[in-house]
């Protein structure tokens, strides 16, 4: 598409281990239109998160480290511009929420002087002004009183309050990209929706594209235009939200959507996938999830798939798609 914000391609990255060198991120590409909301879903430990991470450039080296791809954003392969560079687009350009706040807010700063540091080190703004704009921000993420919030420390805010902070946090330099890796997880199931709407509230508002992570399919139904799969460092499907979840066509992905509570037809319960994420020091040969398959074939034990046609806009790597073909 012309109107790509991000796009990236073959990336991969690798954690070294005393069991060897395990890859988290196998080969993945992708792009993001401006003012879409992209879903990344897929089990605990599938790559999802140093995905993110890789994106942001924020992969600790060591253990761990980005051995190949390009992340172009704005005309720039963030993977190769000087550190001081991507200090700059990082909460400027591109923000990012995190599943805990708690372990992300400093608990000896106020909430409210974490998001005016970021204002002022981003924005170049005098205190008086920075701090204008940080009260501007706790209310515009609807907590209560703003000024009274701002001199509050995380510990005295309930874990609702402190996302809200967060999200403030990432959002007071109107970023172009927002990437919220499981922004609503250790929250209540109430407080979860609220957290989600105020993304979509905030993400209308600002025309901003949203990298979204989670491993809940309901909230990747409920907000997503496109969905991608991840299953061992790889994306194994991606179509648009509706597409995915009316025809899924990977093994995998109908799989996640039967273990979803209220998706089974009536009288049937949810299933469970059998078996466990390959080991990614030792990747097996061919579909990384051939194991757990239940219509695996012998060509899915020696063959990697490539991406295969499922429909328009819809991309499956399976083989099952190819006698479809």
């Amino acid at each position: 598409m012309d109107n790509n914000l991000l796009r990236v391609r073959n990336l991969k990255t690798v954690f070294r281990t005393i069991a060897g060198e395990a890859v988290a991120v196998d080969g993945i590409s992708f792009d993001m239109a401006e003012g879409e909301t992209l879903g990344l879903v897929g089990e605990s430990g599938c790559g999802k998160s140093v995905t993110a991470l890789s994106v942001m450039r924020l992969v600790r080296n060591p253990p761990g480290r980005i051995v190949s791809g390009t992340v172009e954003f704005g005309g720039r392969d963030l993977l190769r511009i000087p550190e001081k560079e991507i200090r700059k687009v990082r909460g400027n350009s591109i923000s990012i929420v995190f599943q805990e706040p708690l372990s992300s807010l400093n608990p000896v700063f106020t909430c409210g002087e974490q998001i005016r540091e970021v204002i002022a080190v981003h924005k170049k703004a005098g205190r008086r002004e920075s701090r204008k704009k940080a009260v501007e921000m706790l209310r515009m993420v609807h907590i209560p009183d703003p000024e009274k919030s701002y001199r509050k420390y995380p510990h005295q805010m309930s874990g609702g309050m402190r996302q809200r902070v967060m999200i403030a946090m990432a959002l007071c330099c109107q970023p172009e990209l927002l990437i919220a890796d499981e922004p609503s997880t250790a929250l209540d199931v109430s407080v979860q929706a609220q957290i989600l709407e105020l993304l979509e509230e905030l993400r209308s508002r600002m025309g901003m594209s949203v990298l979204l992570i989670s491993h809940d399919l309901s909230v990747i139904a409920q907000m997503a235009d496109r969905v991608m799969v991840m299953y061992a460092g790889r994306i194994v499907e991606g179509a648009a939200a509706g597409e995915l979840f009316s025809n899924p066509s990977h093994p995998y992905t109908a799989a996640l959507l039967r273990s979803m509570p209220g998706y089974a037809p009536p009288g049937e319960k949810f299933s469970v996938i059998e078996g466990t994420v390959p080991n990614p020091v030792k990747l097996p040969p061919g579909c990384k999830f051939s194991d757990r398959c239940p219509e695996r074939m012998e060509k899915c034990l020696a063959e990697e798939p490539p991406f295969l046609d499922a429909g328009p806009g819809h991309i499956c790597r399976c083989w099952l798609m190819e006698g479809e073909a």
